[in-house]
């Protein structure tokens, strides 16, 4: 079994690039708390139930087919429509922004590759890796690349932080490029590119930049 879990269990972790063997007991926000236990239970039925599990963490997922409540595709909507795109922590924050389709990538990598047993515990094999882009990007920059793709600038409203963000997520992917070769190939110009294409095609919109 390969399940999904985020970047977002591991807090505010100070060590950056993050890994895996980094401690994971520091939650900021309910929806880390339940990724956590996500991961927590899967093991759990690994053991009880003798079921292979790889757990993979997530960073920040961008692309077509997103879920619309996304940053990035609610500042897609706003800079279009001319409202205001609200942005947090004063534009502080940092993240590992990856592209879809090298997610995918990296789980079909994985799915040939079983973990082991594990002879001392007798339980099914489990194990975790992350999979990002290795390359955090500042939230400001990450706005000017939107706006650039787009043509036209956003409206900008700065905030103070919001309960529940994390200043930085950055994936150290060292065990997942030595076990499957896995590297993630798409720049954030060329991702922010293909969304676009996506979105204006899926909406209907025309008449704006290609």
């Amino acid at each position: 079994m390969i399940f999904a879990s985020s970047s977002s269990v591991y807090g505010n972790n100070s060590n950056v690039p993050f890994s895996v063997n980094d401690k994971t007991d520091h939650p900021v926000s309910l929806y880390a708390a339940t990724k956590k236990s996500n991961e927590v239970m899967a093991h759990a039925y690994s053991s009880l139930f003798g079921i292979p599990v790889t757990g993979l963490r997530f960073f920040t997922v961008y692309g077509p087919w997103g879920r619309p409540d996304m940053a990035y595709f609610s500042f897609t909507k706003n800079i279009l429509e001319g409202k205001q795109i609200k942005i947090f922590n004063n534009g502080e924050l940092y993240r590992d922004f990856t592209y879809i389709d090298d997610i995918i990538d990296g789980i079909c990598k994985l799915i040939t590759i079983i973990p082991e047993r594990n002879q001392i515990k007798c339980i099914a094999g489990y194990r975790l890796f992350n999979i990002g882009n290795n390359s955090p990007v500042k939230l400001t920059d990450f706005i000017e690349s939107l706006e650039r793709v787009i043509g036209k600038k956003a409206i900008k409203e700065y905030a103070e932080h919001q309960l529940g963000d994390v200043l930085t997520t950055c994936a150290d992917i060292d065990d997942l490029n030595k076990l499957t070769g896995f590297s993630p190939r798409t720049n954030l110009k060329d991702g922010l590119t293909k969304f676009y294409e996506w979105y204006k095609n899926y909406y209907g919109i025309y008449g704006q930049r290609k």
